[in-house]
């Protein structure tokens, strides 16, 4: 019996090598004025970003140009929408990574409405966002949030108070998303890794979420097998793996599209406390926490065979595996060690690199939440979660 299930609309993809070139019709058909937002260096240095422009200023489109330099907080969203409120923007497009993608996708919802988007968030504020929009297009230069197919923007402030919260509506999902590898061959190597364990770990999650569903799981496992293919070599050899970089652009757009429709867990759960209160790259968080957050959730459904989460980890297990014919438990203990032979192979930062102490783990612990897990960790496993990663 299969349970019933939603499933909401997706962008437009574009997908595929070279495919940044077919941005200018694209933004033609809904306009000719154009606000593009990229990241503070990746845009120029990749040697693309100087092609882009050209491409937009021989299509005689008007635009202007904004720099996201780190995750985006609501002061720099408020920033920018103020600043181009009534000038006739009729596109906004986002050319970055996943911060670069989230401010875009805010911007564009927060220029047609008055106010703070801190009104509009998720937990935090006190209104509801009507959804209106401003056009936007995505075009990302990472493999990681799959923020390009996603209804929500991640906006944070960083400080005692903090939080990372989501301006979420289903109109704010992309109309159009353009993924081209070849946008990917310069990101470098740190964030090719802590980007590629956000986009494995949103697979993962969403994989043996308690809101699966058919869909989900087939896009998630397919995922999660292009991880184990290409997560690595585009770590090694990114610079000129093209094969690996469009396997990990597919891995990363999947998990944007599983998060969407399945949820996430307690590694994203960690993840809203811990980039609230500290100025940790959410990747670092993921890579950081992936491992010994699934260690402890396999421990705990090890002796439950029949429960879907473990029958699809035992799945997952055997993709990652090395060997074949043997014991249940076995691959699942190779998998428990597959994960941390992977966070160290890609040299991801520890928690005490960002300011992370020993004395922080009882606020991070209760401010998480398990989201759609699917079994709950003791409070001793969560804090010892958090205290073998400082």
């Amino acid at each position: 019996m299969i349970d019933s299930f939603q499933f909401s609309s997706l962008p437009e993809i574009v997908f595929g090598k070279g495919k940044r070139n077919e941005l200018p019709a694209a933004v033609t058909s809904r306009g000719n004025s154009v606000l593009l937002l990229t990241g503070s260096s990746s845009f120029h240095n990749s040697g693309h970003g100087d092609e882009i422009i050209s491409g937009l200023k021989a299509a005689n489109l008007t635009f202007s140009q904004e720099v996201i330099a780190h995750e985006p907080s609501p002061s720099l969203v408020d920033q920018i929408a103020e600043k181009h409120r009534g000038t006739g923007i009729h596109v906004v497009v986002a050319v970055g990574g996943g911060s670069v993608m989230d401010a875009g996708k805010a911007v564009s919802a927060m220029i047609p409405v008055e106010g703070s988007i801190r009104h509009y968030l998720e937990g935090v504020g006190d209104r509801e966002h009507p959804g209106e929009k401003i056009p936007f297009i995505a075009i990302p230069t990472t493999s990681g949030t799959g923020s390009e197919m996603t209804m929500n923007a991640v906006i944070s402030e960083v400080g005692e108070q903090g939080f990372k919260k989501s301006l979420r509506h289903a109109n704010f999902v992309p109309e159009l998303a353009i993924i081209d590898p070849e946008m990917m061959l310069s990101c470098p190597a740190r964030l090719t890794a802590t980007s590629g364990m956000d986009a494995f770990t949103q697979l993962l999650e969403s994989y043996i979420s308690s809101q699966a569903n058919p869909i989900t799981d087939a896009l998630a496992l397919q995922g999660l097998k292009q991880i184990k293919k290409y997560l690595l070599r585009a770590f090694l050899e990114g610079e000129h793996h093209i094969e690996a970089r469009s396997g990990m652009a597919l891995a990363a757009m999947f998990s944007g599209i599983t998060l969407t429709h399945a949820g996430l867990g307690l590694v994203h759960g960690f993840a809203s406390p811990l980039g609230g209160y500290f100025d940790i790259p959410h990747g670092v968080v993921c890579g950081s926490l992936m491992a010994p957050v699934f260690a402890h959730t396999i421990d705990n459904l090890i002796d439950m065979p029949e429960h879907p989460a473990m029958q699809k980890l035992t799945i997952v297990s055997k993709v990652f595996a090395d060997f074949k014919y043997k014991q249940e438990k076995e691959y699942l203990q190779a998998f428990k060690e597959k994960l941390i032979h992977i966070t160290n192979l890609l040299e991801v930062p520890r928690l005490s690199e960002f300011g992370f102490k020993e004395e922080c783990i009882p606020k991070i612990v209760e401010h998480t939440s398990h989201k759609s897990h699917p079994i709950t960790l003791t409070k001793a496993q969560m804090e010892d979660t958090l205290r073998s990663r400082i």
